[in-house]
């Protein structure tokens, strides 16, 4: 994409931070940026546990998310959701709280 074209989007969009995250409306590019920002706010707002949904397709999405989850210190667990909460399409992370 060229880099000189306007942002189609100049305005910031405020989502409401819930207990889960469709990463399925956010660019592939945008996905670890997108999965961090949400983690912190997640835990701002005292959620214990989050389930992130990216789809089964590939697993590429779902890698950038658990690689993220590894790596952010105040994750306590994660693993695929279950029957009930989208299988492996989506993770389940725990997180410590304030």
């Amino acid at each position: 994409m060229d880099e000189d074209l306007e942002n189609p989007f100049p305005e910031t969009v405020e989502l409401e931070i819930t207990d889960s995250l469709d990463l399925h409306a956010f660019h592939p590019k945008d996905v670890k940026a997108v999965t961090e920002a949400y983690l912190e706010e997640a835990r701002k707002k005292g959620f214990r546990l989050v389930r992130l949904i990216h789809g089964k397709g590939l697993g590429v999405q779902r890698e950038i998310v658990r690689g993220v989850l590894a790596e952010t210190d105040f994750v306590k667990s994660f693993k695929s959701g279950d029957e009930m909460s989208g299988g492996w399409g989506a993770t389940i992370a725990e997180l410590e709280t304030d």
